[in-house]
């Protein structure tokens, strides 16, 4: 039995929260100064395996960085891509989200592009935009929801 996609943007959080594992983080920074590299640090310290995506990089945070997810893919799973790019950028983005089999794609804080929101929900995709991930999982640990 298949778990149901979730209906709202809540359960998308949760549903991500608890299924996803493996984050391609887009636009990671290796720079420690940045939200991107700051988030992903976080989550890698909460045991989540961390694909950085950056052309401009070798390794960030211990991690092999790729130039694109379909650069990743052919080297790791990736359940979830997190997207650190202005709003401009993230079609392509969604659309390698899709074409490499990704659970869920995550637009971070400040980060919004609403047809491409939609083309990944409309391929299966969960999919929240505008939303910190470290902040949201923060949140539901303090509830008891996240892991």
């Amino acid at each position: 039995m298949t778990t149901p996609l979730p209906r709202t943007e809540a359960d998308s959080v949760a549903w991500i929260l608890r299924h996803c594992r493996t984050v391609a983080v887009v636009g990671l920074s290796p720079k420690p100064h940045r939200a991107s590299f700051e988030v992903a640090q976080y989550m890698q310290a909460q045991g989540w395996r961390i694909v950085p995506i950056n052309p401009n990089a070798r390794a960030v945070l211990g991690e092999t960085a790729y130039a694109s997810l379909h650069e990743a893919a052919q080297f790791e799973h990736i359940d979830l891509v997190n997207v650190f790019r202005h709003s401009e950028d993230v079609p392509p983005v969604a659309e390698a989200a899709v074409a490499i089999g990704a659970k869920a794609l995550w637009l971070q804080l400040g980060i919004r592009h609403d047809a491409a929101l939609a083309r990944a929900l409309a391929a299966g995709l969960v999919a929240v935009q505008d939303r910190c991930l470290m902040v949201d999982q923060r949140r539901q640990q303090s509830l008891g929801n996240a892991s």
